[in-house]
């Protein structure tokens, strides 16, 4: 059977700032999919990481399907109604148009599909991250893809060992998708030189070089590109298939043990490291640290199990203390340096009148 994966995520509101949606917003959501998606979508599950609600959904209507977007904006718009009545920090903030114009891409929410013929078992996960970018998702996915210091199965499954096909997007780039196509091994070096710049190029999607099919979509929406002004990170969410043909699930995820510094946290304008959470974790320490959570299903037939929490382990209560510690380190350095992103990530926020102001004040010394 021929199955779509939808998967489709938003900040509309939140309690205390930027912590956790309400429980009436998530059950709104909820309620909407599986009433406007009768007849449409097989099965649908609606969860949250940090502030973001996360709507997964199965169907076989390809990717961007038309009803199935609409009927996501639709969730996100009645939930942002009673986000408003609540009185929801951020009520909204992810929905950058108000009206739906036949695609969610471009408007606001994180977006990452795949269509795929099932197999006889089908296990995939379903990333979600908070207070960070789409490039959070370049070196684990680069491990875990493509080198077998993370991989073993790259060098002990056949089915593996032609490697992956990386699609990588120049995110920066906004009169359209700007794309390149590189295949790892061989261009191994090419994908490393593109992935290490995390705010520019990104992984939109992997492709197994031994059947073609697909093993990872990522959504690579960048907010400030639709605004033109800082209205909140990106939080990305990926899809991965995992098993057989592609990666078994414990490389997928032991890369993720490294929490790696990625851009974030507080006012999306620091470095911090990402911490693997639980499902439905709040953030908190300094509107962070920048988290991401792992659910792992099995579909037959387009229809879910219930999800299998990855992160809840007594393993990752380990690299959350080694996280924690690495958080607090760079956080003590304040706004100095590497703590604090660059000037160039920054001049959507209000720094650029700051900078204004204070370009003005400048003078030539005389004499010299």
């Amino acid at each position: 059977m021929k199955i779509t994966l939808s998967f489709i995520k938003a900040d509309i509101g939140s309690i205390g700032g930027h912590i956790q949606p309400s429980q009436a917003l998530l059950d709104t959501v909820r309620e909407v999919v599986e009433r406007e998606g009768k007849g449409l979508i097989i099965d649908s599950y609606v969860g949250h990481t940090g502030d973001d609600i996360a709507i997964l959904m199965t169907h076989t209507e390809g990717e961007n399907c038309e009803k199935v977007h609409k009927l996501a904006f639709d969730a996100f718009m009645e939930g942002t109604e009673v986000a408003k009545k609540q009185g929801l920090y951020g009520a909204g903030q992810d929905l950058l148009k108000d009206s739906f114009s036949g695609n969610v891409k471009g408007m606001g929410p994180a977006v990452a599909e795949m269509e795929f013929e099932e197999r006889p078992n089908e296990p995939f996960l379903a990333f979600a991250a908070d207070k960070t970018d789409p490039g959070a998702y370049n070196l684990p996915f680069y491990l875990a893809f493509a080198d077998p210091m993370y991989c073993s199965g790259l060098i002990l499954s056949p089915k593996m060992s032609k490697g992956f096909t990386f699609d990588i997007m120049d995110v920066e780039y906004t009169e359209g998708d700007r794309m390149i196509r590189l295949n790892a091994p061989e261009d191994l070096y090419d994908i490393a030189a593109l992935l290490r710049d995390q705010e520019r190029f990104v992984i939109e999607k992997i492709y197994s070089r031994e059947t073609g099919d697909i093993a990872v979509s990522i959504s690579t929406t960048r907010l400030r590109n639709i605004a033109g002004k800082y209205t909140g990170k990106d939080d990305p969410i990926a899809l991965v298939r995992v098993q057989g043909n592609f990666p078994a699930t414990g490389e997928v995820l032991a890369p993720f043990s490294i929490g790696h510094f990625v851009a974030g946290f507080m006012r999306g304008s620091h470095n911090g490291p990402l911490m693997p959470v639980k499902k439905n974790s709040p953030t908190s320490y300094f509107d962070g640290p920048p988290i991401v959570s792992c659910l792992g299903f099995c579909v037959k037939d387009g229809k879910l199990t219930e999800p299998a929490d990855v992160f809840d382990h007594p393993y990752w209560d380990y690299v959350r203390d080694r996280v924690s510690q690495k958080a607090e380190e760079i956080r003590r350095q304040g706004f100095f340096g590497p703590a604090m992103l660059p000037y160039s990530e920054l001049e959507y926020g209000g720094i650029v009148e700051k900078m204004k102001k204070l370009d003005e004040k400048f003078f030539i010394r005389e004499g010299e």
